[in-house]
């Protein structure tokens, strides 16, 4: 799940909610929405391995 932060960055959080906190796993921010698409191909890649 990506969303646009307040400062125009981009931050990809995971789908599921953590157990622990009861909210989204921050996965990292980027400048750019493409970017942000980019690494969650590959974190998405990972996970299934």
């Amino acid at each position: 799940m990506i969303r646009k932060l307040a400062s125009g960055e981009f931050r990809l959080y995971s789908r599921k909610k953590d157990p622990k906190t009861g909210k989204r796993r921050n996965l990292g921010t980027f400048k750019t929405r493409e970017a942000a698409e980019k690494h969650e191909r590959a974190v998405q890649f990972y996970k299934s391995r």
